[in-house]
């Protein structure tokens, strides 16, 4: 599986659109390390974005 393949198979887990057999494509990437790389990476750019909507809403909440 190519590195964008992975990152596109986790954006689609996070925005709860991966089916059935792309789930198991992303399992079955879990085997190669680069593609574990590229999970990790995309899922770190997702808890980041998470981590900055969060503060925003709570320094709006502040001012």
């Amino acid at each position: 599986m190519s590195v964008p393949r992975a990152k596109i198979l986790i954006e689609k887990l996070i925005s709860n659109r991966l089916s059935a057999e792309e789930l198991s494509e992303l399992l079955a990437g879990a085997h190669d390390e680069a593609v574990q790389q590229a999970y990790s990476d995309a899922l770190e750019v997702y808890f980041n974005q998470l981590l900055a909507e969060e503060f925003d809403k709570r320094r709006k909440l502040l001012d």
